[in-house]
């Protein structure tokens, strides 16, 4: 409503000699304000805020007359009562200036314009004024109360008695009025003879006049509190009455309300009762009150004194509270609190120091509410102290603090906007500003093209565009507006401002005229002509309708009422307006479709209906009355009446279910007459006439029923007229903000699928609910509801301490306004079910739920409802939770609903909560049937915590057992960390998250080290240059022997169990794909543990059937049978390089794209897949060659001339990549060729290469093959390594296989197996695949000599050469790891000779080459 700007300013006084200010004032106009010392009186002019003229009393008369205490304004300005301490009453007289001024505004040459402006000295220059005192009355008593009424001055004394002072200065013979013989009751309705005050020293301490009660709120001496009203028009003594409020004895001051008929009393005890009157009875009827609260501020609360001052804002929308003690609170006008500087940043340093609050000891509003001038109680002496005198006589004591305002609390037609729109004295804020960006450019073109978007056409989704929401609520910031400085000169302060549907065009009235801005182009237009421009007034409001702006205002030159309606397209002048003449002043002004509605100050309500019309080249508007409909005999007085407004609201919802087309028309008028929201609807008792042919404007109009009253305290109303039949709810629902009760829906009861509605059930129903923000706007579908919200930012530490306190910005913090919104949904379903209308919650429900957000709806309601339940203290009759839990579970979230709602939640509520929801056992069961493993693990944190570790460890081997099987593996990771605490026997949860820092306390396996430590046990039957390798990496510190401590707890056996059962599983059904991601994204040692299944399941059993399932598996064709020659050099393995493996890559591009290729250079890779193991030109390639095949040809030369390896497994890494990382591994290792030339292809040749291309599969499936053939020959299963040999048709993998069983003690039954399985697939090969016969032929001698194995053994020196292969794919592993591990954030030693620690690296590396084989995405990092 009003939110406080930027810093304070502080007043300087130009005079030499000034004493401290005790008193403010404004004038009735606000446009000057007197400020009051003790014998000294100052008149300033408001904009800009400059002194004019001061009155200083002589010595004589001052000690004579006493210090000044009170000033009263006359009600035209032209006089001013001040009251003084001795009980003399000054009157001081401003005659009117005539075209002097004190200060003129200097312009630049070149803006004529200005000075051409009508009226243009009295607005830009502030005048001269004189003071004389005409008058002075003695009043022989203390004066306690000065009160201006039209004609009169009426004075309150210490005695007893209230004086009626003409302003002329003569009583006229009238009588003071003894107090005490004023009758007072509890209403009017009692005998006349009320009681009387009863004893002699009762006075009126503070007094306020209500024009619209007709009577005095006045606070006695004692702290009683009452209202004095006149029965007659005579104020004699015969005939006033009072009517006491019972509750209040301890009233300080008191301020009235006329808009709202509302008494606000200051009490002792720091709170504010608010007070009106019962029109039936008379008599005082509470409120509200205004009070801190200990949960917002508990230091304070009880502190702060009793209240000092109130004061309500201009506009009667707000109010402003001070206390004894400090500080400033601001409230809307039914008490939300707003502002309060008791709290945050402004009663504390940014070191945490408390500050001294604010003392007030006066305080006055601006002009339009846009300023507070303060007197601050304390400021003066605090600066005394530092000050020589001379800068001390220029500082005033007098602080201005600047408001901005919703456009709300002066136009309250914007209430049916979904935008929210601020306004400051010279400016506009807007959350709508960036949607100007998204719109679509044909909306700001013709009116048709307009209309189809918010007017007429329901939303066919039912929400706003995509677009529209985020805008609304993506960012905290404001769009502002400057409002042009032309205007704003001439036109200062502005009174009223709209923003049309789309968000893209405001308008904003200042003293006469308007103007109004595009944010789509930037630029503000106004009128040509400043003299049409002054001669209107805005009266009524403005508001858009399409492209018109349409107002009420007064011409001041024919001095008549007009409705005019401007063309937002054409230029701002009065040719192109459409004007209607209206018969009485327009307060208010509403848009409802094509309808305007005026509410006049004869109290009548004037429908219009509006049309577009192309008359030239400009399109106009034309206006016709519909229909008025006389008010006089509901409204007391028209000045009450806040807002009207047309609605499609009504009450029989059950006509719109058979005739929807009638949803659209005005149904009801809506008017807030003082806080209390009356309805009329149409009068459909009577005969229905439904002439169609006819004119709609032409057909009578239906009358209108008796209101009704439908809600008390209503600050704002909002309503829609647009319709979607998905949201009827919503869309056809009152909103209604009413302060600090929160908010209130009216909202429409449907039948469920259009069956009878039952006689007994309402059609509408009234919900009241809370909400922490203060809303401004309501989005309709969205169910949010928009606001803002105050700020603070610190800046005393820019300051040193010796000048601190001279700051404003020390004392002050800087005052920003926030956007904010607020969920509203929950509060609703809850209200409907504990009203048991479960039906309705169902259907809002289901009609919101593709909103982003209904989870959290959904979640909100238990969770709140859950926290009032259990914390209550005594016994709940009707628990509302177990409602709840049961709505909950018709929406298929209700498994993740109840468990986000635990984990936020207390573990002490969780025995109520699982009570209404159910065991959480039963709901982790539900999780796992319904496969949803995420919600299964939070479940079992609550099990964990509510359960015996037998019961969370027998339930996580089922969730691990199940992840283990999805190939969830994150998942799989916190179980094993899960298991391995319920065994240590921990009691809280483990991290969520596993640290990067330290391996061993975070993965499932200490998998680094004890993979070396089973390379070492795996490689008796390898060369002793790999021993000696292994056993160097054996890790030393206290990692090392915590994984000997861990390896001892019976826990990890049972997870190795797992692991090994779920393995085995994978190997018997021939899964190596799965067996590969499973090894490396949880760490598993998957060599050691092949080396002890090597003769059970890591046996091959069928060869052929493997053959197939790694076919099917890697996506790997089965080989052709080449036309050409059979004899090819490539045919051999001893040419098969880069380029080939290169060119198979872009084959297979299209269909696995699964590759990293935009990570970049390949020395900073910030995480490997399993295809990480390529150089930077490969990817580099890779992204070539993904455009299309034929792209081939141009990378075969350059490719070959880099290098060629002698190994047959080159496509890991380029030869350059391997000289360039060779000093991380054994120089033994790499043998590189650096002399090879490119061969030239003849065509045969190249007809080959494209046989062996398409005869390969994708590459990332070639590297993960040669990465498990690697596992495979370390682990010493040779019946798999030849399976993979037989894939990839490499007969050295098939030598290397046969060279190690010759040279090792190979058990005999392997090589039987190896012998049978390889005699199977060539009987395979002949009948159904002989693109396999060419490669078994080559590699046939060798099996032939595998029957022949002799029994010596081999010498170990033997294994080198007949194992090249073997040596160049791990020096191209290593040198990929050594590339890898410098990404894993170790520095690896960079001498070659510490094997130790290059092992080491390798093994980290490894374990990210394993760990990325997940298929899907390949950038995980096992920590």
């Amino acid at each position: 409503m009003y939110f406080l700007s930027g810093w304070p300013k502080r007043l300087l006084c130009p005079l030499e000699r000034l004493e401290p200010p005790l008193h403010i004032q404004t004038d009735p106009r606000r446009a000057f304000f007197v400020v009051l010392s003790s014998s000294q009186l100052s008149i300033w002019y408001c904009r800009p805020s400059v002194l004019i003229v001061s009155y200083k009393e002589l010595s004589k008369a001052a000690s004579q007359f006493g210090p000044y205490k009170q000033a009263e304004w006359r009600p035209d300005g032209s006089m001013i009562a001040v009251s003084t301490a001795n009980g003399y009453i000054l009157f001081f007289e401003i005659p009117p200036a005539r075209d002097k001024y004190l200060y003129e505004p200097m312009y630049p040459k070149g803006s004529p314009h200005i000075k051409g402006t009508p009226h243009y000295k009295e607005e830009q220059c502030a005048p001269s004024l004189n003071v004389e005192m005409k008058k002075v009355l003695d009043l022989q008593a203390s004066i306690t109360s000065l009160q201006s009424t039209l004609d009169d001055l009426l004075v309150a004394t210490a005695d007893g008695f209230l004086h009626l002072v003409h302003w002329d200065g003569m009583t006229n013979g009238r009588k003071a009025i003894n107090l005490c013989t004023v009758p007072f009751s509890v209403d009017l309705q009692s005998s006349r003879a009320g009681s009387f005050l009863g004893f002699e020293d009762v006075y009126v301490r503070d007094m306020e006049y209500c024009a619209t009660l007709d009577g005095f709120a006045v606070v006695f001496n004692d702290g009683r509190v009452g209202f004095i009203t006149p029965v007659s028009s005579r104020f004699t003594a015969e005939q006033l009455h009072g009517v006491w409020a019972q509750d209040v004895v301890d009233g300080t001051c008191v301020a009235v309300n006329n808009k709202y008929r509302l008494m606000a009393f200051g009490c002792a005890n720091g709170s504010v009762q608010v007070y009106t009157i019962d029109t039936t009875t008379g008599a005082m009827q509470f409120s509200h009150k205004l009070e801190l609260t200990p949960k917002q501020y508990p230091d304070i609360w009880n502190k702060t004194g009793p209240v000092k001052l109130i004061r309500w804002s201009p506009d009667s929308c707000v109010v402003m509270v001070t206390w004894e003690c400090g500080g400033l609170s601001l409230w809307s006008v039914f008490g939300a609190q707003l502002i309060c500087t008791l709290g945050g940043d402004f009663a504390y340093q940014s070191d945490g120091t408390k500050k001294d609050p604010l003392k007030i000891s006066s305080m006055t509003w601006g002009s339009e509410g846009y300023h507070l001038w303060v007197i601050c109680g304390n400021s003066s002496q605090n600066v005394k102290s530092d000050r020589d005198t001379k800068n001390e006589a220029h500082q005033s004591g007098i602080l201005q603090f600047h408001f901005i305002k919703s456009a709300l609390t002066v136009n309250p037609c914007m209430s049916n906007q979904e935008q929210v729109l601020l306004q400051g004295e010279d400016r506009l804020y807007l959350n709508c500003g960036d949607a100007t960006q998204a719109q679509n450019p044909r909306n700001t073109s013709a009116y048709s093209e307009h209309k189809p978007t918010r007017e007429r056409v329901p939303f066919s989704d039912g929400s706003l565009d995509s677009q529209g929401l985020s805008t609304l609520l993506g960012h905290r910031h404001w769009h502002v507006v400057q409002i042009h400085s032309t205007y704003l000169e001439s036109n200062w302060p502005i009174r009223f401002s709209a923003i049309d549907k789309l968000g893209q065009n405001v308008a904003v009235v200042g003293k006469f005229g308007f103007a109004h801005y595009s944010l789509l182009t930037k630029k503000w237009k106004l009128f040509g002509n400043v003299t049409q421009e002054q001669n209107m007034m805005v009266t009524g409001g403005l508001a858009w309708w399409n492209d018109f702006i349409v107002l009420a205002c007064y011409n001041l030159n024919d001095h008549q009422e007009e409705l005019r309606i401007y063309l937002r397209t054409s230029n701002l002048d009065n040719a192109f307006a459409h004007i209607t003449k209206v018969q009485a002043n327009t307060l208010l002004l509403s848009v409802f479709r094509d309808i305007v509605i005026l509410f006049r100050a004869d109290c009548s309500i004037c429908l219009y209906s509006i049309e577009r019309r192309h008359e030239g080249l400009n399109a106009t508007a034309s206006v016709q009355i519909l229909q008025e409909v006389s008010m006089s005999r509901y409204i007391p007085h028209p000045f009450l009446v806040v807002s009207v407004t047309l609605t499609s609201v009504r009450t029989e919802t059950g006509i719109s279910l058979k005739m929807p087309q009638q949803a659209c028309e005005a149904e009801s008028i809506m008017l807030n007459l003082a806080g209390q929201l009356i309805m009329l609807q149409r009068d459909r008792s009577g005969p229905q006439i439904r002439d169609k042919d006819s004119n709609p404007n032409q057909r009578k109009h239906l009358p209108f029923c008796a209101p009704v009253v439908l809600a008390q305290s209503v600050e704002n109303v909002w309503t829609t007229c647009r319709i979607n039949k998905h949201k009827r709810h919503l869309l056809e629902a009152l909103w209604l903000s009413c302060g600090g009760a929160g908010m209130k829906v009216w909202l429409p009861l449907f039948p469920r699928d259009h069956r009878k509605p039952h006689s007994f059930l309402s059609r509408r129903i009234m919900l009241p609910f809370h909400i922490n923000i203060y809303p401004l706007a309501v989005l309709f579908e969205d169910a949010l509801v928009l606001g803002a919200v105050n700020d603070t930012v610190l800046y005393d530490c820019l300051y040193t301490q010796t000048s601190a306190r001279e700051h404003l910005e020390v004392l002050f913090p800087f005052s920003i306004v926030e956007r904010t919104s607020q969920i509203y949904l929950h509060h609703i379903l809850r209200q409907l079910l504990v009203r048991n209308l479960g039906e309705q919650a169902l259907l809002l429900a289901h009609s919101c739920a593709t909103l982003p957000y209904f989870p959290h709806v959904l979640e909100l309601m238990l969770h709140e409802v859950l926290e009032e339940e259990a914390t209550s203290r005594e016994p709940i009759p009707d628990p509302l939770l177990p409602t709840v839990a049961k709505f909950i579970t018709e929406f298929p979230l209700f498994l993740q609903t109840v468990v986000h709602c635990a984990r936020k939640t207390e573990y002490a509520l969780w025995n109520y909560l699982f009570a209404a929801v159910g065991n959480p056992k039963d709901l982790f069961e539900e999780c796992l049937m319904a496969q949803d493993l995420d919600t299964a693990a939070s479940y079992l944190i609550i099990l964990q915590n509510m359960e015996v570790p037998a019961v969370s460890r027998q339930h996580a081997t089922l969730l691990f057992n199940t992840a283990l099987e999805q190939g969830k593996w994150d998942l799989c990771r916190h179980m094993i960390r899960f298991l391995k605490a319920i065994g240590s026997g921990e009691t809280e949860t483990p991290p969520a998250t596993p640290t990067t820092q330290e391996p061993s306390s975070s993965s499932g396996f200490e998998f680094f080290r004890h993979r070396s430590i089973s390379l070492s046990q795996s490689a008796e039957n390898l060369h002793s240059k790999f021993n000696l390798t292994k056993t160097l990496s054996m890790p030393s510190g206290p990692s090392g022997k915590r994984w000997s401590k861990d390896s001892d707890c019976a826990e990890n056996m049972y997870i190795d169990m797992m692991l090994w059962r779920h393995a085995r599983r994978l190997l018997e059904e021939i899964k190596l794909k799965d067996l590969g991601c499973f090894a490396a994204q949880l760490g598993f040692e998957l060599i050691g543990w092949l080396c002890k299944e090597r003769a059970r399941a890591a046996r091959v059993e069928d060869f052929v059937f493997a053959l197939k399932k790694l076919h099917k598996d890697f996506l790997w064709p089965f080989p052709v049978m080449p036309a050409s020659s059979i004899n090819s050099p490539f045919k051999n393995g001893k040419y098969k390089t880069a380029m080939g493996e290169q060119l198979l890559k872009s084959q297979s591009a299209d269909t696995f794209v699964s590759m990293e290729m935009d990570t970049g250079v390949s020395n900073t890779p910030r995480s490997r897949s399993w295809l990480g193991t390529i150089s930077s030109s490969q990817r580099e390639m890779d992204t070539a060659s993904s455009h299309g095949p034929h792209m081939q040809d141009a990378f075969l030369s350059p490719l070959l001339s880099k290098g060629w390896s002698t190994g047959d497994e080159c496509s890991i890494g380029s030869a350059t990549d391997l000289t360039e990382t060779s000093s991380m591994v054994d120089g033994d290792w790499t043998m590189v060729d650096e002399n090879f030339s490119s061969p030239s292809l003849t065509q045969s040749e190249l007809e080959h290469l494209s046989l062996e291309l398409a005869s390969k599969g994708p590459h990332k499936s070639q590297v993960q093959l040669r990465y498990l053939l690697h596992i495979f020959m370390e682990a010493g299963c040779l019946d798999w390594c030849i399976i993979i040999g037989l894939i990839l048709r490499e007969s050295s993998v098939i030598n290397q296989v046969f060279s190690v069983m010759q040279s090792s003690d190979i058990d005999g039954e392997i090589c039987q197996n190896i012998k049978t399985g390889l005699y199977a697939v060539d009987k395979w090969a002949s009948t159904d695949c002989p693109g396999y016969k060419p490669f078994l032929n080559i590699i046939k001698p060798q099996i032939q000599k595998l029957s022949e194995i002799a029994e010596e053994q081999v010498q170990p020196e033997a294994f080198q050469p007949v194992n090249p292969s073997k040596v160049t794919e791990q020096a191209n592993i290593r040198a990929e790891e050594s590339r890898t591990s410098s990404s894993h954030g170790t520095n690896p030693q960079s001498d070659a000779s510490n094997s130790s620690a290059s092992r080491h690296e390798e093994d980290k590396s490894k374990t990210e080459d394993e760990e990325s084989f997940q298929e899907g995405s390949y950038d995980c990092v096992v920590s």
